[in-house]
């Protein structure tokens, strides 16, 4: 990648192909950890990017270094350049994770505002209803019950709340997935996407598929 930039050629192409040939699933760097892949499937490129992006710092203009470093925004690119720079493998990851990670927690996050709704209440208590109700009806049980049993899977994942809440989200879209008729599947999966347009998140580098 410092020898792409070197040389001249755009920077946004040359950190896409460091990421196809990203090796690690995972590493320690000083004193954090990031962990790249989740459930063996879902590849955080944001993550990697970002990672590449503090490695070579002077070779990346300061503007789009620091909107990808701050606030996870990239120039957008064909799909199918995305998908031949990051290669198979990592491409189908990335949807895995967009998918399984974002929009399964944007889809959470839409199910517990209807919720709210229909209670018409605030406060802590009304919060934690909201989001066992909400749990209740995308995976048939309540939120901590569903904690204890990815619990059970074995050890958290090292990384703190960001990365132990991302391996959560993608188990819980697993177990949706396996539980739920394609229907009620993609009619979930629209509403996530919804929800994620109204807040104005956009995660990938071009449109969605």
């Amino acid at each position: 990648m410092q020898a792409n930039l070197a040389s001249g050629r755009a920077w946004f192409p040359a950190l896409l192909e460091a990421v196809g040939r990203w090796p690690y699933a995972e590493e320690r760097v000083e004193e954090t950890h990031h962990r790249y892949l989740l459930g063996g499937e879902a590849f955080d490129w944001r993550l990697v990017a970002q990672r590449l992006c503090r490695a070579v710092d002077g070779l990346i203009p300061a503007p789009e270094r620091e909107a990808l470093l701050s606030r996870g925004e990239t120039p957008l690119v064909a799909r199918e350049e995305f998908r031949q720079l990051l290669g198979e493998l990592k491409y189908q990851g990335v949807l895995n994770h967009y998918y399984g990670v974002l929009v399964e927690g944007a889809l959470l996050e839409a199910v517990q505002e209807e919720v709210r709704k229909e209670q018409r209440g605030r406060g802590p208590r009304q919060e934690q209803k909201a989001r066992e109700e909400a749990c209740r009806r995308l995976y048939g049980t309540g939120y901590g019950e569903l904690l204890q049993g990815f619990q059970a899977q074995g050890p958290m994942p090292q990384g703190g709340y960001p990365a132990w809440m991302a391996e959560f989200r993608y188990w819980l879209f697993r177990r949706r997935l396996k539980a739920s008729e394609k229907a009620r599947v993609a009619s979930d999966t629209k509403k996530g996407l919804a929800w994620l347009q109204r807040a104005g998140h956009h995660f990938l580098p071009f449109t969605a598929p």
